[in-house]
């Protein structure tokens, strides 16, 4: 898995300051995305072990309250085994640093097992790591610059945890 670019101490993909990696890969294409760039596989450079220490080393730091993935899609099936791999490691070295992921997939995708864009060996072990979860494609005619943590009214703001034990989506407080 490759990816585009990393930010640190980023306030605005998630709660509090962040760390945030910009994952490579998407076949979305959405219409209007901000980082078209990352839609190749192999844009940007590839997550190495550096790379997962730099980002453990960074999520160690007082201020800093989680992870962000997005992309590019870090949900989409090529990039699973990589993911699942950075968020154990962040799981297992900071355990309290909190996990946000963004994806053009919807939760129903992820769940399905008949979805083989998104839905591998890896995906409810990824969702069962996750926080929370900003689930659908950006979509141009829903944009709403007033939204918080997300650009198109269509997209949604998940409480993963709370959705997995109820079994149902349970939206976040976060959702506007």
């Amino acid at each position: 898995m490759n990816y585009g670019k990393i930010t640190f101490c980023d306030p605005a993909n998630g709660i509090g300051c962040r760390t945030v990696l910009f994952v490579s890969g998407c076949r979305h294409h959405c219409k209007g995305c901000f980082n078209p760039e990352t839609w190749d596989f192999d844009y940007g450079w590839p997550i190495t072990d550096v790379t997962k220490q730099l980002i453990i080393y960074s999520l160690k730091q007082p201020g800093i309250n989680g992870l962000t993935l997005l992309g590019g899609e870090p949900m989409d099936i090529r990039n699973q085994p990589e993911v699942y791999r950075l968020l154990y490691e962040v799981k297992e070295k900071v355990p309290e640093a909190t996990i946000w992921v963004y994806t053009g997939y919807t939760w129903e995708d992820l769940i399905d097992p008949y979805d083989t864009d998104c839905h591998g060996i890896f995906t409810s072990d990824i969702l069962q790591m996750v926080d929370v979860l900003v689930d659908g494609e950006f979509e141009i005619d829903k944009k709403n610059l007033m939204l918080r943590f997300r650009g198109s009214s269509n997209q949604r703001i998940i409480d993963v945890p709370e959705t997995l034990a109820n079994g149902r989506i349970v939206l976040s407080k976060y959702m506007d």
